[in-house]
């Protein structure tokens, strides 16, 4: 019996490093393009899940004329306390005060995710609950210091020197790192099934 040809790459729509590993840790093949989509700040009191699913589904598309027959993933994800959402932080003085007003809270990270083929479209989201330890000044200037918060929704990494910064999470760990890996591979199954290894 021959073996069935491998599956034509995921296209990751996506300048994230950490997404790109995920999917490298999930063995899913995929090939990476720059989405030509702008994300606009959202506006105050947004609503964070609309915000996701809305940028996820925009870089999908945003690539859709270069992809052909493959499936494209788009995501996006943001980090919310109490209804805020927090963007990147501009400089170490805004990190500092975002990582302050997290500190002893659970705030939710949430992810939307898009996946496009030119025959249909599935939009969703994903969140997960992170608890922050209480941070004395010490631990905020100590973070800021690695500049590990550049480029990063809520100033932190969770993957790398921010894991100190948390005490539990409820969820997702990879959606924290910046993919909803479970609703992902649950696509992926349901959609492909057999043609990425699951279902």
């Amino acid at each position: 019996m021959a073996d069935a040809p491998p599956a034509a790459p995921l296209l990751l729509a996506s300048r994230s490093p950490q997404r790109r590993a995920i999917l490298q840790q999930l063995g899913i093949p995929f090939d990476v393009v720059d989405p030509r989509y702008e994300e606009a700040p959202p506006p105050e009191l947004a609503d964070a899940i609309e915000v996701v699913r809305e940028h996820a589904q925009g870089k999908a598309r945003s690539v859709a004329a270069d992809a052909g027959d493959r499936p494209i993933v788009g995501v996006d994800t943001e980090v919310v306390l109490q209804g805020e959402i927090f963007g990147k932080p501009s400089d170490a003085t805004e990190a500092e005060q975002m990582l302050e007003r997290l500190s002893g809270k659970t705030h939710l990270v949430m992810s939307g995710l898009c996946l496009l083929t030119p025959g249909w479209e599935v939009v969703t989201h994903e969140g997960t609950r992170v608890t922050f330890r209480e941070l004395t000044p010490r631990d905020l200037a100590t973070y800021v210091e690695t500049r590990e918060w550049e480029g990063r929704a809520g100033a932190y990494a969770i993957q790398g020197r921010g894991a100190a910064l948390v005490k539990c999470i409820d969820g997702d760990y990879l959606n924290v790192v910046g993919l909803p890996a479970a609703c992902l591979v649950q696509l992926l199954a349901e959609r492909f099934a057999g043609t990425y290894g699951f279902g």
